[in-house]
């Protein structure tokens, strides 16, 4: 028996697919499931967002607060290059050993840090050692000290980019948050349904 009388007599048209090309509606249980993933989406991508915020923020202020420190005249008593490998299959590492002294209310103190988080690890010599090159022993240079803490003191303060781009991930709270309000706008027509 040809496949157009079988349609035929099954009540489809002879020349129509049985697949509908057309999209499908969606029932209301199943829009309100993408819903609810979307906007556990959403909800994760602004949360993401917030806490790398929250973080680049913080790394601002306390930038903004060690340049606001006082800057007191400070001198390099020794300058050398720490070497570091962690076995002998690991590639060797560098790093600026640093000591200076400088006065805080007429009392001596002695400083090791570059930054705030001391003085990096590098695999690369040649760069520590350009590096090193600006802090010789015996040159007097300037620190930042911290008054709170008058023996933590710094030679180059944090940098300030946290708080310039801050924005990015600013774009992933509002997203986030856009895709949230988006997906609950799609389920309360849903709701009304029934």
């Amino acid at each position: 028996m040809p496949l157009a009388l079988v349609r035929m007599m099954a009540g489809v048209h002879p020349y129509k697919c049985c697949i509908s090309l057309e999209p499908a509606i969606d029932s209301p249980r199943r829009m309100k499931i993408g819903s609810v993933f979307l906007i556990l989406l959403g909800l994760g991508i602004a949360a993401i967002g917030g806490v790398f915020s929250i973080l680049m923020w913080q790394s601002f202020q306390r930038a903004r607060e060690m340049h606001n420190w006082p800057q007191v005249q400070a001198v390099i008593l020794s300058s050398e290059i720490e070497e570091w490998q962690h076995d002998e299959f690991s590639p060797m590492e560098y790093r600026m050993k640093l000591l200076y002294g400088y006065e805080w209310m007429d009392e001596a103190k002695t400083g090791e840090r570059l930054t705030s988080r001391g003085n990096p690890w590098s695999n690369k010599k040649n760069a520590v050692t350009k590096q090193l090159e600006k802090f010789p022993k015996g040159a007097k240079t300037s620190c930042y000290v911290n008054p709170a803490r008058p023996d933590f003191a710094v030679l180059k303060p944090d940098s300030k980019a946290a708080g310039y781009s801050i924005w990015f991930p600013g774009l992933f709270v509002v997203g986030g948050i856009g895709i949230v309000v988006r997906a609950a706008l799609k389920i309360r027509p849903a709701r009304s349904v029934h």
